[in-house]
């Protein structure tokens, strides 16, 4: 049950970065929307996470956590954002994908 909270802790880090990203596209009343949203998943995120390190090893949850929320964030970044692909753009984030999994397989 820690490592669904914790994904789901991850894929709520994806969502505060892409509020600030949206945030920045933004002007007025829309803009602090999405400031507003950004608060909010920033903080569902943050408790997420602590509930998660109750039971997980710190160093396991916390690198697990960023890296979901690293490929997430870039992954919405080129799907959304329309930023550049490149053969060592997934390259590099298939290689964080298999370090996650590979912190899962090992950490008890």
């Amino acid at each position: 049950m820690n490592w669904i909270i914790l994904t789901i802790a991850g894929f709520f880090e994806v969502a505060f970065a892409f509020c600030l990203a949206k945030a920045k596209e933004t002007t007025g009343t829309e803009m602090y929307l999405w400031y507003t949203g950004f608060a909010v998943t920033l903080l569902i995120s943050m408790t997420l996470l602590v509930k998660a390190t109750q039971a997980l090893p710190i160093g396991t949850a916390y690198a697990v956590w960023t890296g979901i929320g690293a490929v997430g964030t870039a992954l919405v970044g080129i799907f959304v954002f329309k930023e550049p692909t490149t053969f060592l753009r997934l390259f590099f984030l298939s290689t964080l994908i298999i370090s996650i999994v590979g912190l899962r397989a090992v950490s008890h």
